[in-house]
Parts: C-alpha cells; structure tokens; sequence
C-alpha cells in the first residue's frame, strides 16, 4: 500500500485513532484502496507516523461501519460490494428516506424550506459548472437535510452512515452528459411536493430520483 503523504493532515484537535479513521476512509472514497486492498496495521502507522494502536481502533471502527471485512488469511481488507449488495444499499436507503420524506411533509417549517431552496440554488451553480465534486457534497446534504428537519434523529444517522457505502458504489460511474442538472431537476420536484404538503407526491418524486440517478 501507498501512501501519498500530502494528504495527510495533523489536527491536534482530534484524536489519532480519529485521523487514521478519517485518513483510511479517504482513501477508500477515492478509489486509492479498491476492494481487496489489504490493510496492514504495521505500514498504515509508519506512513502516517503513529503507533499501531489508534490505526487498529480506526480499522475496527471502518469494520464495524461495514466498508472493511475480514480477507481469506483473516486480515482486513476493503469490502467489495456485490449486485445484493448493492440492491440492499438500494432499498435500505430508499425505505428510510421515504419515512423522512413523509414526515417532513408534516413538519418542516417555511425556514426549512427555504434552506432546501437555497440548497438547490448552489446545487444549479455546481451543475452550470460541471463541479462534480461540490454538487455531489451538496447531493448528500439535501438528503441528510430533510431527515434533520423531520427531526428524524436515528434516520439521519443511518444516512449518514450509509452515504459512505453509496460514494463507494459510485466510483468509477460514468455519467451520462446533463446528468447534474436531470438531479437538480429531480431534487426541485422533491421540495415543491414538500412545500406543498403532498406526501404521495413526494415519495414518488424520491422514489424516481433514486431509481434513476442513483442506481
């Protein structure tokens, strides 16, 4: 394993076992660590100069959140994810989006709205500009945003949670040309049905979004 060491950044603010799990997450969600990469304690903490202990709590902590799993000589490897695999990601996130979708057709109030439409303004600027990279951080915190405004505490943290393994399924997509702007059109469908206090309506339009774009 490789290691390029610029990316490597010391907060004295976080704990090491914190830099090493947010270090080995990055470089899986860029592709540096395809699945099947092998996970070496020992190398891991002389290329970013720590003990092996906070780099063996990181990789507990990455197994436990399911992006690593035990390889055939029983050493941690990055996880590859199956057609199962990924038809359970599927569905598991549209069920728990779809629960926040309906109760943020109850309660999301006009400011939370308007922070949505405010999302969706950015969201047209990062597509207008072909910046992937912006539009698809804005991509994640739309979603994440409406679970939070249902106050949908355990929702928003699965979510999150498996944001990590959808960005790892995405890699190495190819994206069909206009595919930022059909998202954004897709994400303003959500938030009229939203603001218009149509559950029905609004699942739907999620429903459409994640089956077309997403997977």
């Amino acid at each position: 394993m490789t290691v390029a060491q610029p990316h490597v950044r010391v907060d004295d603010r976080t704990s090491l076992s914190e830099q090493a799990y947010g270090y080995i997450l990055d470089e899986i969600l860029r592709g540096r660590l395809p699945a099947g990469s092998l996970l070496p304690e020992g190398a891991i903490a002389d290329e970013l100069g720590i003990s092996k202990t906070p780099v063996r709590q990181a990789l507990q902590t990455l197994r436990r959140e399911g992006l690593l799993e035990v390889g055939p000589r029983r050493q941690l490897i990055v996880r590859s994810f199956d057609a199962g695999h990924r038809r359970e990601i599927a569905e598991v996130r549209e069920a728990l989006e779809t629960i926040s979708v309906r109760r943020a057709c109850e309660s999301m109030t006009v400011e939370q709205i308007d922070q949505l439409r405010l999302l969706l303004m950015r969201q047209k600027r990062a597509a207008d500009a072909g910046d992937e990279a912006t539009f698809g951080k804005l991509d994640e915190e739309f979603h994440l945003l409406i679970a939070s405004s249902a106050d949908l505490r355990l929702v928003e943290r699965f979510l999150t949670q498996l944001r990590n393994f959808v960005r790892v399924m995405r890699l190495g997509t190819t994206r069909p040309p206009g595919y930022l702007h059909e998202v954004h059109r897709e994400h303003t469908a959500i938030v009229d049905a939203l603001e218009a206090r149509k559950p029905s309506v609004a699942v739907n339009a999620l429903c459409d979004h994640l089956r077309h774009t997403d997977y």
